[in-house]
This record gives structure tokens, C-alpha cells and sequence, in this order.
């Protein structure tokens, strides 16, 4: 199979399936709200509430409780949101940001960074996790409810493929 062949296959075309953008907050109450604004003035998108897994007393942290942000993005919005992600990261991430299955995982130090993003000192600065997972299409077998199915091997998104993705795509230099 040549790389023609693959790349007029409109089941071999990768896409960007979702962009997930994490605040870890460690503890409830104005903090919280505070990285909950972040995110919504980010993208125009309500988030997720996250609870603790587990108590772990050293932290002050209680099972259940709220401890966390979260904000999963899909479609043009998540293309957009990376673009400016990625421009605050300087275009350039390790290749050891890539798992095996694609995914592509990087943080943030500041919200700030951002582009167009403007402190607020009422707000804060935040820090925040952003994980992006690339597929090509027909992996819902994966997941649907009736009929799941395993996707073949060679059908998956290695490491190689994503981190030529994001090359060509968004202009990434993995270092």
C-alpha cells in the first residue's frame, strides 16, 4: 500500500476527536469558581465539575468532594481552542507528550499565556492540563452500546501518525 492510496482513503483521514482542558483546583469553594470562570471565558463552554476519587488526608482532601474543572471541546471549536493552545506552548512539544494510541497530552503554567487572554487579578493565574485525542473515523465500534467491535490494528492512530498530524495540520515542531 503506497501513501497515495492512504491518504485518499477517506477512512484513513485523522481528525481531532475531542480537546479536553483540565484545571486541577485540589480543593472546593472560591478557588474553584475562579477556575470555573477561566474556563468558561476561555470557550464560551460551561464546565464539568470534577470530585475526588479518594480521601487523602495529607492534602485535606475528601472523597467526593469537588477538586476540579474540566471543559471537552469537539468539532471547530476544539480545532480552534488547540490552535491557540498550541501558540501558547510555542508550537513546539516533546515526543514524549505522545502515548502509543495518538493522544497527545501537554499543561499549561499559566492561563495567561494564551493569546488575547488578559490578567484579571480578581481571577488569578491558573495552570491547566490539555489532552487531545486523534482518531480516524469508524472508531465509534469502540464504544457504541450495540454491536462493539474491536478496531484492526493497523486502522489505529500509532504515535508516528499523530505526531505527523499535528505537523502538517497545525504547524507543531516536536522537539
Amino acid at each position: 500500500m503506497s501513501a497515495i492510496q492512504i491518504s485518499e482513503n477517506p477512512m484513513r483521514m485523522m481528525r481531532i476527536e475531542k480537546v479536553v482542558v483540565n484545571i486541577g483546583v485540589g480543593k472546593s469553594g472560591e478557588p474553584l469558581q475562579k477556575a470555573s470562570t477561566i474556563l468558561e471565558e476561555l470557550f464560551q463552554q460551561k464546565p464539568s465539575v470534577r470530585k475526588a476519587r479518594r480521601t487523602i488526608r495529607d492534602f485535606g482532601v475528601r472523597k467526593g468532594e469537588p477538586i476540579g474543572v474540566s471543559v471537552t471541546l469537539r468539532g471547530d471549536k476544539a480545532t480552534e481552542a488547540l490552535k491557540k493552545l498550541l501558540q501558547a506552548k510555542g508550537n513546539k512539544l516533546p515526543e514524549s507528550s505522545f502515548d502509543v494510541n495518538g493522544s497527545v497530552s501537554f499543561g499549561l503554567k499559566e492561563h495567561i499565556d494564551i493569546a488575547g487572554v488578559k490578567y484579571k487579578p480578581e481571577l488569578g493565574i491558573f495552570g491547566m492540563n490539555v489532552s487531545v485525542f486523534i482518531t480516524r473515523p469508524g472508531y465509534r465500534v469502540m464504544y457504541r452500546r450495540r454491536a462493539r467491535s474491536k478496531v484492526g490494528r493497523a486502522h489505529r492512530v500509532k504515535r508516528e501518525d499523530a505526531i505527523e498530524f499535528l505537523k502538517s495540520n497545525f504547524g507543531v515542531e516536536v522537539v
